[in-house]
């Protein structure tokens, strides 16, 4: 099987079901930022533990199967795609719950960093972001997988907590935010 296929060489691409639109379209914008922070998550898993990283292929798995259901057509006949469980957001609460237990209480805004995989798991926070906007906009002109948008939200939530939870486990410092510029 060829990588390469020709068929988007004009700019188009096909949807899942079928139906070509311009690479451009709101719908290929929002599956590809899901794939971005898909990628993201990856690159946090370099240098993650093994059990961190069980969650980062958990939630990479689950944003797969929701990028197929971005990548769908509104007319496609999603009974080929997987099955997506919307208790999923129930889990990720409950893990930022447990997070939360063992972290210093959050009276001021973070800076971004501290160890190598909470300064990553930052960068998956802000592309999380984007995506979770690009497919409030989807939702504004299209119907979207029930739980699309707060699962992103939810997401965005757990990355920022497992952020703090991997600096506080390397002992890295969180840098609080003082509202000032520096020079």
């Amino acid at each position: 099987m060829n990588i390469y296929t020709r068929g988007g060489d004009g700019g188009e691409t096909s949807l899942f079901g079928g139906k070509r639109v311009s690479k451009h379209a709101l719908r290929v914008t929002a599956y590809g930022e899901v794939d971005e922070l898909n990628a993201v998550l990856g690159w946090c898993a370099v240098v993650a533990t093994q059990a961190n990283t069980a969650l980062l292929r958990r939630e990479s798995a689950r944003l797969f199967t929701l990028g197929s259901y971005l990548a769908a057509s509104p007319e496609a006949d999603l009974k080929a795609l997987p099955l997506w469980d919307n208790g999923v957001i129930l889990e990720l609460e409950n893990e930022i719950d447990a997070w939360t237990e063992q972290l210093p209480p959050l009276n001021n805004f973070l800076l971004p960093g501290g160890a190598e995989l909470g300064a990553r798991l930052h960068i998956a926070r802000t592309v999380c972001r984007r995506a979770e906007r690009v497919a409030s906009a989807l939702a504004s002109e299209s119907s979207l997988l029930d739980g699309t948008l707060t699962y992103l939200n939810r997401l965005s939530d757990w990355l920022f907590t497992f952020a703090r939870a991997a600096n506080l486990a390397d002992k890295s410092p969180e840098t609080v935010w003082s509202g000032q510029s520096g020079s």
